[in-house]
């Protein structure tokens, strides 16, 4: 079995050596999907950033839209699903392979990445569907099939929808589950020194919370998970930020060397495999897996949303990348830059989480367990989020079932409390591996669909101009 997930995984990551880096051809496709739209939109990720500000404050929002959730609450839960340990120990794992001018090459992924949730998250509301109970289902599997099938390709359009389906529930319960209860029962254990040998009967433990307190959120739907989203997602990042700023602040006077080395290493890196396309190769990698725009997951929870205007999420969605990838991806580099644990060996040996909290150590001794909580927190909110994409993917594939989406949810908890029990290497690749297939039939899709997008961002923001769409407060 394992030789089979490993193969299946080795595919899909399947590298070709450029310069002498190995470079995915799996990021390949989701930065050139990023180019592609940053331009067919002509930079609407910088020209739509004020006004997705103003919509995420509430300024047009209309409580008798069809929806369920606000556009903060669908934000805080698409920014939950991407805010993880990505952003902690992947950002480290980064700078210690491709030096400080990685991150400059991870922000402008970042930036591109904002158009390609815009175009996703706009064609996930506009495709979605509504239930007699008043709750709504959108996505991916809902615009490959009904938008393809209005283009005269219903059954291309049917078959990317199971095959982003199936993808999905399999990425949700691995990636989005056991690696983070996983990871997340690790740093718990390593706080309190618990040996590796007497680790068994407390990761059942943490592993049974965990499993109970998600149980207990998810059962609710997206309504409880965005009231739980909402108020989690900004508390740990603050803490996070906050946590980042106190070990910047503590080494300001290394500051502007911070900056020249992240500006000269992006360009003219010394002593990195394959120079500056290794470096460039390495920051876009780091972001395309953090901020998952193309993956389509996001769509998922920003179609819940109560508007009239498919447009408006869109708009809302571009900001996730930038929460992500921009703001805290690039707090952690400038914390591991900053104090230069980076380039000790003994730090960079070891894995991405021990990297960064070496670099908050160094300022401060306790604050590994600040680390630790931040860790919990985003691991916790990212299995929120693909509790719920892993849910509406399996009520897809049943018709939009009930009953398998509440199998689903038990089957869920399952999973959280074997990720905290059990080491699974070729498992948890795997996940990782469905989780960017996902992207295969998404980004297949929104090529497809790129004209009727950018019908619908053009018309919307010809009314907002005109005063036809006005604020509301």
């Amino acid at each position: 079995m394992d030789a089979v997930l490993n193969a299946i995984t080795d595919t899909v990551f399947y590298s070709v050596d450029v310069g002498g880096v190995a470079l995915p051809l799996i990021v390949v496709w989701l930065v050139i999907a990023a180019f592609f739209f940053t331009f067919y939109l002509k930079f609407l990720n910088i020209r739509g950033f004020k006004h997705a500000i103003d919509l995420v404050r509430g300024k047009y929002s209309k409580p008798e839209d069809e929806g369920e959730v606000s556009h903060f609450q669908a934000l805080a839960t698409a920014v939950s699903g991407t805010v993880g340990l990505g952003n902690i120990a992947g950002v480290a794992v980064a700078i210690s392979l491709g030096g400080p001018g990685a991150t400059f090459w991870m922000i402008l992924a970042g930036f591109l990445g904002m158009s390609t949730k815009l175009v996703e998250c706009t064609l996930g509301v506009k495709y979605r569907r509504a239930h007699a109970d008043g709750s709504v289902s959108g996505g991916p599997m809902y615009y490959l099939r009904d938008g393809l099938a209005k283009l005269g390709m219903a059954g291309l359009g049917k078959v990317l929808a199971v095959l982003f389906a199936i993808f999905c529930i399999l990425g949700s319960l691995g990636g989005g589950n056991m690696f983070q209860s996983n990871q997340a029962t690790s740093q718990i254990l390593n706080v309190f020194n618990v040996p590796l040998e007497d680790r068994g009967t407390p990761s059942l433990i943490i592993g049974i919370v965990f499993a109970v307190v998600v149980g207990a959120v998810i059962l609710g739907g997206i309504k409880s998970i965005a009231k739980v989203t909402e108020k989690v997602v900004p508390f740990m990042a603050v803490v996070y930020v906050l946590a980042c700023l106190i070990v910047i602040f503590g080494n300001i006077s290394a500051v502007p060397t911070a900056f020249g080395e992240i500006i000269s290493g992006a360009f003219n890196p010394q002593g990195i495999a394959g120079g500056f396309i290794g470096v460039l190769i390495v920051g876009f990698q780091r972001a395309a897996f953090s901020n998952e725009a193309g993956i389509g997951s996001a769509s998922i929870a920003h179609s819940a949303v109560k508007t009239d205007q498919p447009s408006t999420e869109g708009h809302v969605a571009l900001l996730e990348p930038f929460i992500d990838t921009i703001i805290i991806c690039t707090m952690t580099a400038l914390t591991i830059v900053i104090t230069g644990v980076w380039a000790i060996p003994e730090a960079a040996d070891g894995d991405g989480v021990q990297l960064t909290s070496a670099a908050f150590e160094s300022v401060i001794p306790w604050f590994p367990t600040v680390l630790a909580v931040a860790v919990v927190l985003f691991a916790f909110s990212t299995m929120l989020s693909w509790s719920y994409y892993g849910m509406k993917a399996t009520g897809y594939l049943f018709g939009d079932s009930r009953t398998a989406e509440n199998v689903y949810k038990v089957i869920f908890c399952v999973f959280a409390v074997i990720g905290s029990t059990t080491a699974m290497d070729s498992v948890l690749g795997f996940s990782d591996a469905a989780i960017f297939l996902m992207s295969i039939p998404n980004l297949i899709g929104m090529y497809i669909l790129a004209r009727v997008v950018k019908k619908e961002i053009t018309q919307y923001r010809a009314k907002v101009k005109s005063g036809e769409i006005a604020m509301v407060k």
